[in-house]
């Protein structure tokens, strides 16, 4: 058994009870179903030729036990179609939660080449089928040969000859369903990914509406979704092209069927090998054959469909995460801050160059470092590098002494706050959002966090304070109240280490300068990393890191590295003068 297929099974195990009860009622319904024919058989063949009382005593008696099979069959469906379904809901929970937990292990190099809507849509509509399989598969599987196996047993028992001939035919139909589901399943697949494809372009355009409609550009964005709908209208043309052929050909050979049945039972019944008993009881379980190879053939779209999904699932929980934590890996305690770069070299695939080469530098605890550089030379890297945000590909980074890949990654980002210039705020309240920070505070210490960060008066001047809704991404704020928020967010986790990524950039002056009040004052005694485009806010910088091409070009104080009259002293003239 294959990796994937002990997989796919593996999933029925904490429903071990439900499945195996519900298999039990699938084979109660079916064997009810072959019953009714042969009691039917009896009463033509044999009750009818009794006389009047008791020929209807008999009848009612097994009137009376149909009706009970009846009331079985009944409860028998009942639990497929309830806990059967209930079932296929939790076991495509269960992949959905396991997806979901895997894409949080993933590193940001994975991110940098995804896209978010494929990404959604692995979690979401490539699994609703494995509702239907998980499921539909085993049941209709087990109903459907113990209908056919049961109806050849008692077929070939009423008549050999016309039997044969029937089951004749069904090899031809197993041969064609099995060419038919191969193109059915590629056809499936490439659905998905074209679903992937669209639900990508709305993700894109939908977080880019403002800057869509600053442009006008709202026609552009409707032509490019049009194209992507197009392109799945040709997908989906091309399945139901497959799935058209199959089902006509296999309503084809159903139909064909009781040609071949009405023929043959015409020609024995005038040989005077078949009786007008065995003629009714043939014809209601051809009734019986026909149901199952029905159930077969929707299977098969099932399994194609659903195993479509499950390849995608499985093809994402396959990618091993690049970044884990070493088998010894230790907790961090009473940390410092002190941060050394050992002979680092980073590049982010091995197609591409080196974007940091033989970098070595030692960041004293509780220093306040400033990295400066052309766009490009790897200043958000080199910081992405100390929580292993990426992975070095030379070299070693030390946290007070301590390799950080030896240390557990949750224990190495708790101790590790970041401030970046794009401020993430998720949907919901302000106190959840600053709360994110250390999910164990208490409200005091949000409000707390929140006056450190200068972002307490204005909250309160909000119409609901602390649990105004702020909307998607906080839209409702404006950039300098989204950066406060962000500040706040980090006092709260409280970090010995900071990063701060060009975290006034994007703001005005006046807001910058509330804003760097607040970064400051969260800097105070922690080593802070501070990433600036703009050479003024990082001036007092007891040391600046200028980073060139390949890595550190220069280091020194703001007045140090002017004199040098170097790579710094160009960007500052570039800036000032």
């Amino acid at each position: 058994m294959s990796k994937r297929m002990k997989k796919f099974l593996g999933y029925y195990k904490p429903y071990r009870k439900i499945f195996f009860t519900d298999m039990f009622c699938a084979l109660i319904a079916s064997a009810i179903t072959l019953i009714f024919p042969l009691l039917t058989r009896y009463i033509a063949n044999d009750v009818l030729q009794a006389e009047g009382n008791v020929a209807f005593d008999i009848i009612w008696k097994i009137g009376t036990v149909m009706v009970v099979l009846v009331i079985i069959e009944y409860f028998a469906n009942y639990y497929i179609a309830y806990k059967g379904h209930v079932m296929g809901a939790y076991m495509e929970a269960d992949m959905r939660d396991e997806l979901f937990q895997h894409y949080q292990k993933l590193s940001f190099n994975f991110y940098d080449d995804q896209k978010v809507g494929q990404l959604m849509t692995r979690l979401t509509n490539d699994l609703f089928s494995l509702t239907e399989l998980y499921h539909h598969g085993p049941e209709d599987i087990v109903i459907s040969f113990i209908k056919i196996i049961g109806a050849f047993v008692i077929l070939i028992a009423i008549h050999v000859p016309l039997t044969l001939i029937v089951f004749g035919m069904i090899p031809f139909m197993i041969i064609f369903s099995v060419y038919y589901n191969k193109q059915m399943k590629r056809a499936f697949k490439a659905n998905r990914k074209k679903i992937g494809d669209i639900n990508a372009r709305i993700e894109d355009s939908l977080s880019g509406i403002r800057v869509v409609k600053s442009f006008a550009n709202e026609e552009q964005e409707m032509n490019r979704f049009q194209h992507e709908n197009r392109l799945w209208i040709d997908t989906k043309r091309n399945s139901y092209h497959k799935m058209g052929r199959f089902h006509s050909g296999i309503g084809a050979f159903i139909s064909m069927l009781s040609v071949v049945i009405i023929l043959g039972a015409a020609y024995f019944i005038s040989e005077g090998q078949m009786n007008a008993g065995d003629l009714i009881a043939y014809l209601l379980y051809i009734s019986n054959l026909t149901d199952p190879i029905k159930r077969l053939i929707n299977f098969t779209e099932t399994f194609q469909d659903g195993i479509s999904g499950f390849e995608r699932f499985m093809e994402l929980l396959e990618i091993n995460p690049d970044i884990e934590d070493q088998p010894n890996a230790i907790e961090l305690k009473d940390v410092k801050g002190n941060v050394v770069f050992e002979d680092v070299y980073f590049r982010y695939n091995e197609k591409s160059e080196y974007v940091l080469e033989d970098v070595n530098l030692d960041v004293n605890a509780g220093e306040y470092i400033a990295l400066v550089g052309q766009s490009g030379a790897g200043k958000t890297t080199l910081c992405s590098l100390i929580p292993r945000f990426y992975e070095i590909n030379k070299g070693d980074i030390k946290i007070d002494g301590i390799s950080n890949r030896d240390i557990k990654l949750k224990s190495l980002r708790d101790n590790i706050g970041v401030v970046q210039q794009d401020v993430y705020l998720f949907a919901g309240t302000i106190m959840d959002n600053i709360a994110y920070g250390n999910l164990t505070a208490s409200e005091e210490d949000i409000i707390r966090a929140a006056k450190q960060a200068n972002a307490h008066e204005f909250i309160m001047g909000l119409e609901d304070g602390y649990y105004t809704d702020i909307g998607s991404r906080g839209v409702k704020l404006s950039g300098g109240q989204k950066q406060r928020l962000s500040i706040a967010r980090v006092f709260l986790k409280n970090p010995a280490i900071l990063i701060f990524d060009e975290a006034t950039s994007a703001l005005d002056n006046e807001s910058e300068q509330v804003v760097q009040e607040s970064l400051e004052s969260l800097a105070k005694d922690r080593t802070t990393f501070v990433i600036a485009h703009r050479l003024s806010t990082i001036k007092n910088a007891k040391r600046i890191v200028v980073l060139g091409e390949h890595g550190i070009e220069e280091t020194g104080n703001h007045e140090e590295l002017l004199k040098q009259d170097g790579e710094y002293a160009k960007l500052y003239n570039m800036q000032f003068r």
